[in-house]
C-alpha cells in the first residue's frame, strides 16, 4: 500500500458563488466515502490568512516561505490505497466534487513511517 497525494491549489477552484455549499457537501461527501473504505489517512486545507513562516536549522525563521517557489495553498487529502489506479478514481472522484483538476503523487516509501 501507497500513501498518495491529491491536491489542487485554490486558483483552479473557479466555483459560481451559488454552488459552493454544492462543492462542501460534495467533497465532505467523498472524504466520509474514504473514511468508510478504510483509505483515509487525513487532508484538509491550508489556512490561507496565517504566513508561512521559513525555518532554518538553527532555528532562526523569517516571515514567508522560500521566495523562489510558487505559495503552497488550496487544499489537499492524503489516501493510503493499493495501486495507482485506485488512486486515479479516488482523485476523479475528488475532481468531480470539488469541481476542478486534482493533482496526484505518490510518497515514497519510508520503513520508518
Amino acid at each position: 500500500m501507497a500513501k498518495y497525494l491529491i491536491s489542487f491549489p485554490s486558483a483552479a477552484m473557479v466555483v459560481p458563488d451559488g454552488d459552493w455549499d454544492a462543492v462542501s457537501r460534495d467533497s465532505h461527501a467523498v472524504i466520509e466515502e474514504a473514511k468508510a473504505a478504510g483509505v483515509y489517512v487525513f487532508g484538509g486545507g491550508i489556512d490561507e490568512s496565517v504566513p508561512p513562516v521559513l525555518v532554518a536549522a538553527d532555528g532562526t525563521f523569517t516571515e514567508g516561505g522560500y521566495s523562489w517557489a510558487p505559495p503552497l495553498n488550496g487544499g489537499f487529502a492524503v489516501l493510503e490505497i493499493a495501486s495507482r489506479e485506485e488512486a486515479i478514481t479516488w482523485a476523479a472522484r475528488l475532481a468531480k466534487a470539488c469541481r476542478c483538476q486534482q493533482e496526484l503523487r505518490v510518497f515514497g516509501f519510508d520503513p520508518a513511517s
